[in-house]
Parts: structure tokens; C-alpha cells; sequence
């Protein structure tokens, strides 16, 4: 789900859709709502909580290359890759391979062509066959994750995700395609060797259907896209702008779920992922690889997830309102009694003290 939100500004409560200008509040807490979503969370710099008191003191401890099942992963027992990529110079020998893309051994969902997903009634419930395809993206290297890649690897690896997303979309069956990277243990990493999953679906998820529905309203109403004017408004005033080329920009949003949580938006107002130019796609990689970098050398060894938010398969001349970007989420905070129990998350790391952070000014 999108959360994000205009720079230095307080949605006005009583209308939502509308911007105000800056308005500050006198208490040590903020409430603040995500203009797309719609959701509130709770800014609790009152906790006294500062950037350096989240740092994870835990060294990460890397299992043995040895061990690892993505060393030589139809050795290991998975499938032939459904794409394959090369290292520079070396001939297509399958020794030689930089990138594979898998069927991940243990699927959520499944690929037969004579499975059916067609939504059925069973009483109250409503079920669907588990329809679709779960891929696993391995790079060569067991120790490089992916701020620690070439820049060349690093766009090899959004290239290949886009190839075999384009693969899946072929099948009538899918209507959304996920795209996601879990890095460490409580991200839900189960295997050490950097690698991403692509889990391609009959359904469209809810948070994405959320982000939709917020992004179209948004146009609706004012015109133009939400995304773009969170951009804008970033862009101006640059206090939660971590990292900007020519093609991105990386920013903590204004309304963030969790402390250091970050976005990376393409620059050009594009609907999908899997249309991204090479030359911005280029950009895109490196803007994710600062991003993660500043991740991993600012928080140590902390854990986080990244994902792509894109449209939907289907429809495409539907979501012109929509922009594609890639959400990077820290696992810092655990959600306890009050949010599980409100869906309000209380983050205690102001987004603006947090850019400092990561831009190494405080």
C-alpha cells in the first residue's frame, strides 16, 4: 500500500483529497493521513526515540557457502531456469550463469494449465484455486545483496524481472504480478544467498487495489496524478529527499508507517514496471542501490523488505492515473496491541530526522 504524502503539509482533515498549506502542530505527536490510502498514523516523536537508538546491534552472520542451495541450484534439485542470464565475456555455457530465474521448489501457488481460479461460493465464503506462478530470482554471488552488486548486475536484476513478468502476464489467468525482495531473517528470508521472488496471481491484491482506488480518486477529483504531486512537493523542499538522479528520486514519505521507510518513484509519470525504459530502468537500479546502501550502512545490519507496486495486468489502458515505484520497508518497529488493534502504526522516528540520518547530517 502506498503511503505517501505531501512535504511539510497537515492533510486537511475535513476534506480529504485537498492540500493545505504548512501547517505545524504544538504537540510531541502527529496524527497524519495517507492522501492515496486514506489510512492515519501516529508520528510519536514524543517517545524521545532518536535515529541512532534504532541501529540493529546484532552482527548478521552469513550461513556457509558451502551449504547454500543457490550455489548450484539444479545441483541442489530445482528446475531448469526459465531464463538465464551470463557473465560478461564468458560463452552461454550454464557454468557461466550471473542470474537464473527458478519455479521456487516450494510453491504458493501453482502453474498447471488446468487449474482453474474462477471465484466459487462455498456458503458464506468465496474460494479460487491457487492459480499462478511462483519464480525465485538468484544472483551469482553469495554474498552480495543487491546494494553490493555492479551497477550493471543491479540492472540486470530489474531487467529480468521485467522479462519474466511479461512472460507470466501471457497467461489469461493472472491479474497481478508481485515482485519483492526479503533481505534477513525476521523479513522472512529463509535461505542467506541474495535472491527475489516474483508471485504472479489471479487475484488483485488488496493493498494494491486500495492504492488504486486512492490514486483514481485523486484524479478524479483534481485532475492529475497523486503520485506526481507528492513528487513535486518533494522535490521543492528536499528535507526527506535522500538520493536524486536524473531519472528518480528516493525519499522518506511524509506519512510513514515505520521509521526509515523509504520510496524510489521514477521521475516521468509511467503506469507500469514492466514498460520502464532502459536508460530510466538504469536510473531506477541505481536509486535503489543508494537507497539500500544507505540502509545497510546507516542501520547496520537491519532487515528489510522491498517490493515494486505496479497496475495490474489486465485493462492496461485503465490505470493512466496510476504511477509504478518500489516501497522499501525496515522491520524496526513490531506492531503490538494498539495497532493490531486500531491499523493505526505509530512510528517514532520523525520521516524528516530520519533523512538526516541517512544522509549522514546528524
Amino acid at each position: 500500500m502506498d503511503k505517501t504524502q505531501q512535504s511539510n503539509n497537515k492533510k486537511n482533515y475535513s476534506s480529504p483529497g485537498k492540500l493545505e498549506e504548512n501547517i505545524s502542530t504544538k504537540s510531541g505527536s502527529e496524527f497524519r493521513q495517507d492522501i492515496v490510502s486514506g489510512d492515519w498514523v501516529l508520528i510519536a516523536t514524543g517517545r524521545k526515540k532518536r535515529p541512532h537508538d534504532l541501529i540493529v546491534k546484532k552482527k548478521r552472520k552469513a550461513s556457509p557457502k558451502r551449504k547454500c542451495p543457490f550455489k548450484d541450484p539444479q545441483a541442489s534439485g530445482n528446475a531448469e531456469p526459465v531464463i538465464i542470464r551470463y557473465r560478461p565475456g564468458k560463452n552461454e555455457n550454464k557454468k557461466d550463469w550471473s542470474i537464473q530465474v527458478i519455479p521456487n521448489l516450494y510453491p504458493a501457488v501453482f502453474s498447471s494449465s488446468d487449474i482453474d481460479p474462477t471465484i466459487k461460493q462455498n456458503g458464506p465464503y468465496f474460494i479460487a484455486d491457487g492459480a499462478g506462478y511462483h519464480d525465485l530470482i538468484i544472483t551469482r554471488d553469495h554474498y552480495n545483496n543487491f546494494p553490493q552488486l555492479s551497477p550493471q548486475e543491479a540492472v540486470e536484476v530489474l531487467s529480468v524481472m521485467q522479462e519474466r513478468y511479461k512472460q507470466v502476464a501471457e497467461d489469461n489467468r493472472i491479474d497481478y504480478v508481485s515482485i519483492f525482495h526479503n533481505w534477513g531473517p525476521s523479513a522472512g528470508a529463509s535461505i542467506y544467498h541474495p535472491h527475489y521472488q516474483i508471485i504472479s496471481i489471479p487475484v488483485l491484491p488488496p493493498d494494491v487495489s486500495h492504492s488504486l482506488k486512492g490514486s483514481e480518486k485523486y484524479f478524479k477529483e483534481n485532475g492529475s496524478c497523486v503520485h506526481c504531486a507528492v513528487l513535486k512537493k518533494e522535490i521543492s523542499e528536499k528535507s526527506r529527499i535522500i538520493y536524486e538522479n536524473n531519472s528518480a528520486v528516493v525519499f522518506l514519505p511524509f506519512v510513514s508507517r515505520e521509521p526509515f521507510e523509504i520510496r524510489v518513484f521514477p521521475k516521468r509519470h509511467s503506469s507500469f514496471f514492466e514498460d520502464c525504459p532502459p536508460e530510466e530502468l538504469s536510473d531506477i537500479a541505481d536509486a535503489l542501490q543508494k537507497a539500500t546502501g544507505m540502509l545497510e550502512e546507516k542501520m547496520k545490519n537491519v532487515d528489510y523488505n522491498f517490493f515494486i507496486h505496479t497496475a495490474p495486468v489486465k485493462d492496461k489502458n485503465k490505470y493512466s492515473y496510476y504511477h509504478w515505484h518500489i516501497e522499501i520497508q525496515p522491520k524496526i518497529s513490531i506492531s503490538a496491541g494498539f495497532e493490531l488493534s486500531t491499523g493505526i502504526e505509530i512510528t517514532v522516528v520523525d520521516p524528516d530526522d530520519a533523512a538526516k540520518f541517512l544522509r549522514g547530517e546528524q
